[in-house]
């Protein structure tokens, strides 16, 4: 992998390949950015150390993501449920907020709040209200109180627990939400008494 990362580095940054294979094999080979920006421009085609960091914050970049995609490759071929297609996907991402939406379904959980209501059987019920077609939701909550289950209050607590994790797990919503930060968010900041 790590001989197409000059390519994706040079594309990333609009330096010439030349430039940034030569760069990382400085880099690579213990020479410090100063020493390369000041005597070996000949080598780098003349780049800054503003540029000869850029490369090396990039490949330390992909390089963490080649070593994540190691780790949910073995984690999803664990599981068995690693496919051609699946193992396709992982390797040819490069973006790691794709890589993880990619692995999102297949990363092993902790107990949550909605997989302890789904063994209260509440899934039905968190099925039925996300169809958004129920007028009285506590009459139908009031079919699943039993012994786990206290009273309708906490039925409709674990099916809100297991539509929450649905929506939080679900690609077009995370994108959707993504989408109108990057649009409407706006950042705010104050300086610090004192400061």
């Amino acid at each position: 992998m790590s001989q197409n990362y000059h390519r994706m580095i040079a594309a990333a940054l609009g330096i010439s390949e030349r430039q940034t294979e030569r760069t990382l094999e400085l880099l690579n080979d213990g020479a410090t950015i100063p020493f390369i920006s000041r005597y070996r421009k000949e080598v780098t085609g003349g780049l800054d150390e503003v540029q000869i960091e850029a490369i090396r914050t990039q490949y330390e970049k992909l390089n963490e993501t080649a070593k994540r995609k190691e780790t949910i490759l073995n984690t999803i071929q664990e599981q068995g449920k690693l496919t051609p297609e699946l193992r396709a996907r992982i390797e040819e991402t490069w973006d790691n907020t794709a890589l993880e939406d990619i692995y999102l379904p297949y990363k092993p959980k902790r107990k949550t709040r909605a997989e302890a209501a789904r063994q209260k059987g509440l899934e039905p019920l968190a099925t039925l209200l996300m169809l958004q077609r129920e007028p009285h939701p506590e009459k139908q909550a009031a079919r699943y109180v039993k012994e786990d289950v206290k009273d309708v209050d906490d039925a409709l607590k674990g099916a809100r627990d297991i539509i929450a994790e649905h929506v939080s797990e679900d690609k077009q919503a995370r994108n959707n939400v993504r989408n109108s930060f990057a649009r409407h968010g706006i950042l705010i900041a104050k300086v610090v008494k004192g400061k």
